[in-house]
This record gives structure tokens, C-alpha cells and sequence, in this order.
């Protein structure tokens, strides 16, 4: 009942009507019954709905319209139209859902092709990545951006990248010089645990699904062994990158969760009283502070003259105005962070 409150949830339930009465019209013995002799009204209406209405309340829904997104949805619901009506009623719109196909055709060769560019350029991005002073969690991502045009395809495919370096190909690396985030809490214990947890899991569920549901048993061992790989490629990020301190600015990772580079010059007050730390974060606050068994707290929290971007696995982007830390060195590290931007904003 709280989430009906919301309009944006009414725009999505609205849509989801919308869908739904076109599916029982035509894919019922109750809609068919009602069609008209001739459904060709009917059916540029149904048209209308799959290729306006229902990407429209999409968009609201998600409060970010742009026209890629309403091309990229009306296609979509060009081919949803396809499944949906039947061809004894749709042969004499066809033509419009052709249109859908040939634009996710067409998106497809864009995708390919970013894939093709990733792969020519990798060579590149590698040398890059070694070349600079940033960490390999922010060094590789730059990296791609440079070399590759920035999609979030591409983001995800970087992520994934980074997922398996760190799980397969970092053990041989040795940490940076910088502050950490997870030594004063329980956060190794807990990646260890859940990985126990998964293998423990996988031994038991997977041999019981496997008389059950081969697929299913399959699935979930798939779903498995990559959360492993996972929670051990969190792990040795976060062991490899610590916080550091660079000419411009302050990188900070969460292992390959969650990351932000802070310019100095951006960081209008420091705050280090206890009793504003342990109040509620507000949602504008990027927290760089690491799971642990019981509640913690920050010890330091950045107010910024300016947002910054907190990027998120896959790529994922979003503004914030404050962060957040919990610093396992809390005095070295605020000095220092002190230094640097009083050097900054003289």
C-alpha cells in the first residue's frame, strides 16, 4: 500500500493494464469473443498502445525520458505487437513491426560493433591501464573510456572484465601504499563465510535439484560458482586498492562494488563529530564503508561544493553531494585529506 502512493508506480501499474487488457482481447476466448468484424480500428489502437502509451508510462515510471529510450521502447513494442495480435489481424499494419525489427537489428551491429572496437583496442587499454598511477579498479575503466566510445554495454562488459582479473589473475599483486577501509571490521570473515555458504549450498541443493530439474540444477550451479568468483574478486580488490591520496584528488573503492575519484577542490568542509557521523545518512550520501556483523558508523564525512559521480557495479552512475568513510587510519587520514585541500582551495 505504501508503494501504490507513489505516481511513479501508478505510471508502471498503469502500463502493465495496458499490456495486459491487450493480451486478454486477442489472446483469449473472452477478448476474441468481443473483437469486431473488421479488428482493423482495434487493432491501430492495440498499435498505438504498444508504441506510445505503453513506453510513455514506462518513461514516467523511470523519470528519465530521452528519445533513444523512446525509440529503443516503441520498437520493442513493435515487436511485442508481433506475439501479441494475431497475423489474421495484424497483416495490414505488419509493416510497423518490420520497423521494430529493423531498429533492434540495428542497435544489435551498434552493440557488435562496440564489442568489435573493445576487442581491436584491448591491446591498447591494457598498455594504458599499466601506464598510470591509478589503481587497477579505476586505471582499467578510464582506460576503456579513452579508447572505446562510452556505452553501458560496454561498462558492464568492463565490469565483468574486472570480476575476473582480480578472481583469477591478481594473486601475484601487491597492495598500494594508502589507507584501508576493511582491516577494523569483520568484512573478511564475511566474505569467507558466504562463499562457505554458497559451496555448502552448492554440494547440497545442486545434487537434490539435479533428480528434480536438470535445467534448474544446471542454472543454479552457473548462478553459483560465479558468486564465488565474485565475492573472492571483491575481496582481493578491496585488499589491492586501498584508499590513496593522488595530485588532484581522492581515489576510494569498495573492493569492485562501488568507487568515486573526489577532487580537492570539490570538498568544501570535513566533518568529524561523532554525534552528526552517527546520525541517518541522507539518500544524497555515497557511504564507503564496508559490511560487518554489527551497526558502524563513519568516522569522517565530506560535505562537496559540487556533486560527484559514485560509480557502481556495471557502471552504474549517480550523483552525490556528501561521503561518507569509515578509515582505519581516521587521524592519519584526516590530516592528510586536510593538507591536500588546503593546498586546493588557496
Amino acid at each position: 500500500m505504501v508503494a501504490l502512493k507513489s505516481k511513479r508506480v501508478l505510471w508502471l501499474v498503469f502500463g502493465l493494464l495496458v499490456l495486459s487488457s491487450n493480451y486478454i482481447l486477442y489472446r483469449t476466448s473472452f477478448g476474441i469473443s468481443n473483437l469486431p468484424e473488421d479488428t482493423n480500428g482495434v487493432v491501430l489502437g492495440s498499435l498505438l498502445d504498444f508504441i506510445v502509451i505503453v513506453p510513455l508510462t514506462f518513461l514516467l515510471y523511470q523519470k528519465k525520458f530521452t528519445l533513444k529510450k523512446m525509440v529503443l521502447l516503441a520498437a520493442s513494442g513493435c515487436i511485442a505487437a508481433r506475439f501479441i495480435i494475431p497475423m489474421e489481424h495484424l497483416q495490414p499494419f505488419v509493416a510497423f513491426t518490420w520497423i521494430g525489427f529493423a531498429i533492434e537489428a540495428a542497435l544489435f551491429s551498434l552493440e557488435l560493433s562496440l564489442l568489435l572496437s573493445l576487442m581491436i583496442y584491448m591491446p591498447k587499454i591494457i598498455r594504458t591501464t599499466k601506464e598510470s598511477t591509478f589503481s587497477t579498479v579505476f586505471a582499467f575503466p578510464q582506460s576503456v573510456d579513452q579508447h572505446v566510445k562510452s556505452h553501458r554495454l560496454v561498462h558492464i562488459i568492463c565490469s565483468e572484465a574486472l570480476m575476473f582479473y582480480y578472481a583469477f589473475f591478481s594473486w601475484r599483486k601487491k597492495p598500494q601504499e594508502g589507507f584501508t577501509l576493511y582491516k577494523n571490521s569483520s568484512y573478511i570473515a564475511f566474505q569467507i563465510m558466504m562463499v562457505h555458504a554458497i559451496v555448502i549450498e552448492t554440494l547440497g541443493i545442486h545434487w537434490w535439484l539435479h533428480d528434480k530439474s536438470i535445467i534448474l540444477s544446471i542454472v543454479l550451479l552457473i548462478f553459483n560458482v560465479y558468486s564465488v568468483f565474485f565475492f573472492i574478486a571483491d575481496l582481493q580488490a578491496m585488499r589491492l586498492n586501498p584508499v590513496t591520496f593522488q595530485k588532484n584528488s581522492l581515489l576510494i573503492s569498495t573492493g569492485i562494488l562501488k568507487r568515486s575519484e573526489i577532487p580537492y577542490n570539490l570538498v568544501e568542509e570535513i566533518i568529524v563529530d561523532s554525534d552528526t557521523l552517527q546520525k541517518k545518512s541522507s539518500k544524497d550520501t555515497l557511504e564507503f564503508i564496508v559490511r560487518d556483523f554489527e551497526k558502524v558508523h563513519p568516522n569522517v564525512l565530506l560535505t562537496l561544493k559540487q556533486p560527484v559521480d559514485g560509480i557502481f557495479y556495471l557502471g552504474i552512475r549517480k550523483k552525490y553531494n556528501r561521503v561518507a568513510i569509515r578509515i582505519d587510519q581516521p587521524t592519519e587520514f584526516i590530516a592528510e585529506l586536510r593538507n591536500q585541500t588546503a593546498q586546493k582551495n588557496k
